[in-house]
């Protein structure tokens, strides 16, 4: 149920179905006309008994029955649309989605719709991740769009003296049958005043969109290619000093003793500040303030993993993987293993926030997926209740995980409350790529047992350097629902294989090593799915079966046949291809979609491979933005090109051997493939899919099934570099 409420009362109106995610509209006291949606966490009650406990008198929501992600939509005088989203914008495009979604269902113009992003607001639904933003928001913003046009029309009728239902709208204005028209903006102080709508506030039918589904550009696109954007770098408060961080040279290091002499006579450097993770040099520009920490004399102590390195780790997962069950008797098996290394999340734009903490409060500008955990850090690094905290969620260039995590806001809060004035604190591409978060370095091995053509089990034992969730630490020894810890739950919760392989059996045991990890785009899927592909070549090798044939002839259910069908289809599947060169498959279902993808390699250098043609086929139910969903698929296809070539982080007594872009060899164009198609299955149904980490997995175990078909190998260590 949606429920509207106004300072008269609550009107109730029938809403699409929305499983477990409920959420209310309703009208904010405003001088122009404010709608707001809140989306509620309500996992147990149906829609009617929420309804029912909401307070029929209030102009505000009942906090203990709805907390939730809270969307506001303001029509100002001048004709402008205005969505405060609480969902950050990393370059996934959402902003534009969601206006979009505004633009369909108020009738506006999409060039009057613009996005603003929210300050923290302590609403537990304002994180950004599981490819969840453009499906939370679907409902309760098409709704609130809704809303708003039932409230406009509404009081042009009124102002006209016409029935409403006479009354039509586009183009951001409402239009009468004798050719008299108001645009919103002229109307918004009116609407703000009406009650109970005199139109019927439902969103548009699926058969009705002429936005939703229509590919539009990124609104913000061009400003973000020629610098007009403003990142958290540009966040302008006067007298912030540049600041950047010494860092020890092994992981999570200490400082012992500082010899800042010489770096504060240098000229320009007008501080220089302990904190825990390090020495902070804060300067007039950040030339200066990178010479002063060059300058510094620093005596290190020992990080947690000093002794540790890539053949520990390997040597330690291969620990945590029990032995395989022993298969039926006359049975046959295929069995794998796949090593999988660290993966720096690399953004473009590095860890960065300026911070100004006073005795009394702190005010932090950053780009940050987690506002309130941020929020929350900032409070316990300085000392200061929540309340006291205010968080500017600025844009951020690229993400893939790495802005679920609070260090830069938490490092340039301390140093901010140590000089008692703001600071701007940058992480440089050295101090992200050997002290920033990864994906854990993973093993899975695995095994298919068959008889008499008929598939009988599929094992998957895995393990993982341990995945630090949110923006603390998973403590070792907790459990949730009887699994040792919060990332072997997560993994055997997500991790389902879309085809009959007979009884499954899957688990993750989670190695303690205290690295900074993350999750990285698809969490566990991006490697665990990969692999589980690969073996599905590795069965179809020993069978004397074409792999995507045996794909299509295993895939659990009729929409995944008809994908892995059209993928066959446009992909050429099967046609000749010079010496050296393969196609490779991969397929995954997550995030209430489906992708498939093939890939065609030229490997006659091995040592230097290349991706010459990419083909998606994706399930997406409704494609809010099609062109979006191209740029977030061609994303995930370098994404698997890169962690399944020559992307990884390797560890050297404790140190990351990577420094940069240099040596952490992320694809560049020119290792693009010359070829991208996207195509998307017919529409059905009213569902949408989340696109960001769909892809990824599809991706990777096309490449490397591509690299393996075309050298005749099995490839099993990734990158292939390593």
């Amino acid at each position: 149920m949606t429920t509207t409420e106004t300072s008269t009362g609550t009107t109730t109106h029938a809403a699409p179905d929305m499983g477990r995610r409920r959420f209310v509209t309703f009208l904010v006291a405003a001088p122009t006309l404010t709608v707001a949606a809140r989306l509620g966490i309500d996992l147990t009650a149906d829609a009617s008994a929420y309804a029912a406990r909401r307070s029929a008198s209030s102009a505000e929501p009942a906090t203990e029955t709805n907390l939730g992600t809270t969307y506001v939509l303001r029509v100002t005088s001048d004709n402008r649309i205005i969505f405060e989203s609480p969902k950050a914008d990393v370059g996934q495009g959402i902003s534009t989605a969601l206006a979009m979604l505004i633009a369909e269902d108020l009738d506006a113009r999409l060039t009057d719709v613009h996005t603003e992003l929210a300050d923290a607001a302590n609403l537990p639904g304002q994180s950004v991740g599981g490819s969840l933003s453009v499906r939370d928001a679907y409902e309760p913003v098409r709704a609130m769009a809704a809303q708003a046009r039932a409230r406009l029309v509404t009081a042009a009728a009124r102002r006209w003296g016409v029935s409403a239902s006479t009354l039509t709208t586009r183009d951001t204005a409402v239009h009468a049958p004798d050719g008299r028209r108001e645009t919103y903006g002229a109307l918004a102080a009116d609407a703000a005043t009406v009650g109970t709508p005199d139109i019927a506030a439902t969103p548009k039918p699926v058969s009705a969109h002429t936005v939703i589904g229509t590919p539009a550009s990124q609104r913000e696109g061009r400003a973000i290619v020629t610098g007009a954007m403003p990142f958290s770098l540009d966040v302008d408060v006067p007298g912030a000093l540049p600041t950047v961080v010494a860092r020890p040279p092994t992981i999570k290091g200490t400082v012992r003793s500082v010899d800042a002499s010489a770096a504060k006579a240098m000229s320009g450097v007008v501080a220089v500040t302990a904190i825990p993770t390090g020495v902070a040099v804060s300067a007039r520009t950040f030339h200066e303030a990178m010479r002063g920490r060059e300058a510094l004399r620093v005596t290190w102590g020992p990080g947690p993993v000093d002794n540790v390195s890539d053949s520990t780790v390997t040597e330690r997962l291969a620990q945590a993987i029990p032995p395989f069950v022993t298969p039926p008797l006359l049975s046959n098996h295929v069995d794998g293993r796949f090593d999988f290394a660290f993966v720096s999340h690399a953004p473009m734009e590095t860890n960065a926030a300026t911070a100004d903490v006073r005795p009394n409060s702190a005010v932090v500008w950053s780009s940050t997926k987690v506002p309130n955990s941020t929020r929350s850090a900032v409070a316990q690094a300085t000392g200061l209740p929540t309340n006291a905290v205010t968080v500017h969620v600025t844009r951020g260039g690229g993400s893939f995980g790495r802005r679920l995590s609070s260090e830069a806001q938490v490092e340039a809060a301390q140093v901010s409350k140590a000089l008692g004035r703001p600071v701007k604190l940058m992480w440089t591409r050295d101090d992200d790529t050997r002290h920033g978060r990864m994906r854990p370095a993973s093993m899975h091995r695995m095994r298919i047992t068959y008889l008499a053509g008929e598939m009988v089990s599929f094992q998957n034992l895995s393990s993982a350097v341990r995945l630090e969730f949110g923006a603390s630490p998973v403590i070792d020894g907790i459990g949730i629902g009887g699994y040792p810890s919060i990332g072997s739950a997560f993994f055997a919760i997500t991790q389902a294989t879309p085809y009959a392989l007979g009884v499954e059996t899957k688990a993750l045991n989670e190695v303690p090593f205290d690295f900074p990890t993350a999750t990285w785009r698809s969490v566990y899927s991006g490697h665990n799915r990969a692999a589980e592909e690969l073996m599905m070549d590795r069965l179809a090798a020993k069978l004397g079966r074409d792999p995507l044939a045996l794909r299509i002839s295993l895939a659990k259910d009729q929409p995944a046949k008809a994908l892995l069908q059209r993928l066959r289809t446009e992909s050429g599947w099967g046609k000749a291809l010079p010496a050296g060169w393969a196609r490779g498959v991969g397929y995954h279902e997550e995030y209430e979609g489906r992708a498939g993808c093939v890939m065609t390699i030229d490997a006659t250098k091995p040592g230097a491979p290349r991706v010459k043609s990419a083909l998606v086929v994706a399930d997406m139910g409704i494609p809010v933005n099609p062109r979006g969903l191209e740029a977030q698929f061609m994303g995930s296809v370098m994404d698997g090109i890169a962690t399944i070539l020559q992307a990884g982080n390797h560890i050297d007594s404790g140190r990351v051997r990577e420094k940069s872009f240099a040596d952490f060899l992320w694809p560049r164009q020119r290792h693009a493939p010359t070829d991208f198609r996207l195509m998307l299955m017919p529409t059905t149904g009213t569902s949408i899919a989340g696109a960001g980490e769909l892809a990824v997995p599809a991706a990777a175990a096309a490449v490397a099934s591509a690299y393996g078909r075309a050298t005749g190998t099995q490839p099993w260590r990734f990158p292939l570099n390593s």
